[in-house]
């Protein structure tokens, strides 16, 4: 398949096409019962996308993908892709608040949801006389309960997928490009989400190579096909696929002509996760730290010989620290797998990655510089080796347009070093004499519980609208499950009564669950600086003290 000259740039509907047209009868999608072959994976997304052209999108409009980990999410991704739409990840544990404000910074013009949130969705809809298509996702016929009737606002998937397409693959009229957006939101340090804007060329040479694959800077489909004669490897991806960790895995993990394993359950669950490694033969497995790491290790251990993870060739993390000691646990389990501790983000993909495949390669937060990869001060000069002095990562290479619609955010976040561009995200660290890098962590407050980033000031907001709330303070404290738990410190009026739950309860109802604080402390004052900025050295420091002595 030669493409001309100016259309050899990488679109992620053209690779998955090809591998498709090659693996057709192998299996890419495995959702409990659910299995989907690669050919079945390929008509269902034309069916969906045509059924978005045929409700009036254009050009690279958003398709906001409000679903958990079933094989829908990766169709309606690939459909956009196809029509030259652009899809956008959408946190399903986002509140009705943080939900308008995704889709209408998006500017959301379809989306696909599952059809528990229904109910949602009929509540906001309202808000968005410019969405053209709502496309319900029915309920997985695996939990054993009936689906309720799509309502007639809605179009229900699996006419959509099942829709009529002609010959060939669905197209618009525009075509595909290279420069055709993958968006990805992220919460970041900048408290609302912003959206990453990776042109899919980029986004797929970036990956290639986080994965240890070359391709050319020039798409040449037939040279990639070459190299695979078999169907690639079956993978697990552990978090929510709108998460990148997960969604990037899998992504790679279909692009090398392999499958996607996506477990049922609601609620990450580690013996589902174990069932699922032995009973599908997964070879690859990507999990977000110690959050997951230490549950897992937690029923190797009660159990041991119950699960064989002797086919595990990869694990992948993430997101949050993987400890040395969950490192050297899961290698005693795994002995052929190679451990990938990963740092990165959104805006700049793999930073570094920390390899072990003995226990004694086990480090914690220490990584080796990626190819493109700096520590640079605040001059922009490299930070020596064994210096011991702090710098900011800064990395080149192939990268993000910038945030959508937010020129400043994205001046200051992509910088222009020594004649070329960088993406400078936050993470500090410094250099060793060997060459590694010793992460220090984000230079803001943004806490990081479980993989999921909450920004200090909007739980502080909602804290301080309760009645008897005179200041609020949100901290990270240090948490063996989650590594970082949400922590409240309330300056409440003189008289007001303090009720914990009540406020934790007010938080959950205007939040997102996991931005909600584990425990709220009452103090005397909440400590601020001169300028009237948040004192968070010194709230920490309380909140660590009265709680060790609760």
């Amino acid at each position: 398949m030669v493409l001309s000259r100016h259309e050899r740039r990488w679109n992620y509907a053209d690779v998955w096409e090809a591998l498709a047209d090659r693996f057709g009868d192998s299996p890419a999608l495995l959702h409990g019962t659910t299995a989907r072959t690669w050919r079945e994976y390929d008509s269902r997304a034309d069916g969906v996308a045509a059924t978005l052209l045929d409700l009036g999108l254009d050009r690279q409009d958003k398709v906001a993908q409000y679903c958990r980990n079933r094989p829908e999410y990766l169709e309606s991704m690939f459909a956009a892709f196809k029509a030259g739409l652009v899809p956008v990840n959408t946190n399903f544990r986002y509140g009705d608040d943080e939900l308008a404000y995704l889709w209408k910074d998006a500017d959301t013009a379809a989306v696909v949801f599952d059809s528990e949130f229904t109910e949602t969705c009929d509540r906001l809809r309202h808000q968005f006389p410019e969405i053209k298509a709502w496309i319900r996702v029915p309920a997985p016929a695996l939990d054993g309960t009936a689906d309720t009737e799509c309502p007639d606002w809605a179009v229900p998937y699996e006419a959509a997928a099942s829709a009529p397409t002609g010959a060939g693959p669905t197209r618009a009229p525009w075509g595909r490009s290279g420069d055709d957006l993958n968006l990805l939101y992220t919460g970041g340090t900048t408290g609302m989400p912003k959206g990453v804007m990776w042109p899919q060329h980029d986004f797929f040479l970036m990956l290639e190579r986080l994965y240890g694959r070359t391709a050319p800077e020039e798409a040449d489909l037939d040279g990639y096909l070459a190299r695979y004669e078999r169907p690639g490897p079956r993978v697990l991806p552990g978090p929510p696929l709108m998460h990148g960790t997960a969604c990037w895995f899998s992504m790679a993990a279909l692009s090398a002509a392999g499958s996607v394993v996506m477990l049922t359950r609601r609620h990450f669950d580690p013996v589902e996760l174990l069932d699922a490694i032995v009973d599908r033969a997964v070879k690859g497995v990507c999990i977000v730290g110690d959050p997951f790491a230490k549950p897992i290790l937690a029923e190797l251990d009660a159990d041991p010989g119950r699960w064989d993870l002797s086919n595990v060739r990869l694990i992948m993390s993430s997101g949050a620290i993987l400890s040395r000691e969950s490192k050297e646990r899961l290698l005693a389990h795994a002995p052929q797998a190679r451990l990938v501790d990963g740092l990165g983000s959104s805006e700049s993909g793999s930073l570094g990655t920390a390899v072990a495949e003995r226990p004694e390669d086990a480090a914690t937060a220490r990584f080796r510089l990626g190819e493109h990869v700096r520590v640079i001060d605040a001059e922009g000069r490299d930070v020596p080796p064994g210096s011991g002095r702090q710098g900011r990562l800064a990395v080149g290479g192939h990268l993000p347009l910038g945030y959508y619609k937010d020129p400043v955010k994205t001046a200051s976040t992509f910088l222009t070093i020594d004649g070329r561009r960088y993406v400078v995200a936050g993470d500090w660290a410094t250099v060793e004499a060997d060459g590694t890098i010793a992460l220090l962590g984000r230079g803001s407050g943004c806490i990081n519980t479980a993989g999921e980033k909450v920004y200090p000031e909007e739980v502080e907001e909602v804290l301080k609208g309760a009645p008897g709330v005179r200041d609020a303070c949100v901290v990270g404290m240090p948490d063996d499950r989650f590594g970082e738990a949400v922590v409240g410190l309330v300056e409440v009026e003189p008289g007001s009564g303090f009720d914990e739950a009540a406020l934790i309860g007010r938080a959950k109802a205007h939040l997102a669950a996991y931005k909600a604080p584990r425990r709220i402390l009452a103090v005397k004052h909440v400590a601020r600086h001169a300028n009237g900025k948040m004192d968070y050295a010194t709230m920490k420091e309380e909140a660590r003290s009265r709680l060790s002595s609760s």
